[in-house]
């Protein structure tokens, strides 16, 4: 068995991590980590990670980007590997992800969806194909609560536009007032409210007609089952960086 640790165990996608890997055969959760140690779990909950104890194999992080610095100095102290699926990174703290990877595994990804990720791949390439006779516009809604916006995966499916297409694009957030569209631009549109999981939708507006690809969560339970595919992935791997996009094509061939 893979054994976890579960950092931000207390949040509701922790809950769910929990709730799906109970019924695995390959992994278990092994200990987990939160500011907010109180709660029903199978197994020892920590406020620090200096102070676990068990042997893990791996770390899966669910938390918020405050906690990088912690998780990095303990992935390398111990030479295990490491999911990152917390969005809202700064420019910086990006920069220390890619420089952990030299030493540890490091799994990364803005949305462990199987599906959102076959969706980027398609994106990949169709994208250069269209730009020339299509506008390109992205929407992105979320709960109330979600603190980064525009959201990690409107941003993983801009940038992969973005460097699908030879000419040069921008990236716009929205607009306001007086603000005639430039067909450069790659709009970016980020709506909260309510208790909305997660709906990204890419569309592509030409003259005459209107291409739209859109994935919509309608359960946590399709992160959870992503970020544990994931640890099973990693959990084997030489030092480097990884992504959805090696689980998806090492399942389907684009």
């Amino acid at each position: 068995m893979i054994k976890i640790l579960l950092v931000g165990c207390n949040g509701k996608m922790g809950t769910m991590i929990s709730t799906v890997a109970q019924n695995s055969t390959t992994l278990t959760i092994a200990a987990g980590f939160d500011s907010k140690t109180e709660g029903n779990f199978n197994y020892p909950v920590y406020d620090s990670l200096t102070n676990v104890k068990e042997n893990v194999d791996v770390v899966l992080d669910f938390s918020r980007p405050a906690t990088l610095d912690s998780i990095c100095e303990f992935v390398l102290n111990r030479k295990i590997p490491v999911v990152f699926c917390t969005t809202g990174y700064s420019a910086e703290q990006l920069n220390k992800i890619q420089g952990l990877s030299a030493e540890v595994p490091v799994f990364h990804s803005a949305n462990m969806s199987i599906g959102i990720n076959i969706v980027n791949n398609i994106l990949k390439t169709i994208s250069n194909t269209l730009y020339k006779d299509f506008d390109i516009e992205i929407i992105e809604k979320h709960h109330n609560q979600k603190v980064d916006a525009p959201s990690g995966t409107a941003l993983l499916l801009a940038n992969t536009i973005k460097d699908s297409i030879e000419a040069e694009t921008e990236f716009n957030y929205g607009r306001e007032g007086i603000a005639k569209r430039e067909h450069k631009e790659i709009g970016i549109h980020a709506i909260r409210g309510g208790n909305i999981i997660g709906d990204h939708e890419v569309i592509f507006a030409g003259k005459g007609e209107v291409i739209e690809i859109k994935h919509s969560a309608i359960s946590r339970e399709v992160f959870a089952v992503g970020a544990l595919k994931a640890c099973e992935y990693v959990y084997d791997k030489t030092p480097g960086m990884y992504s959805m996009d090696n689980v998806v094509n090492d399942t389907i061939k684009f």
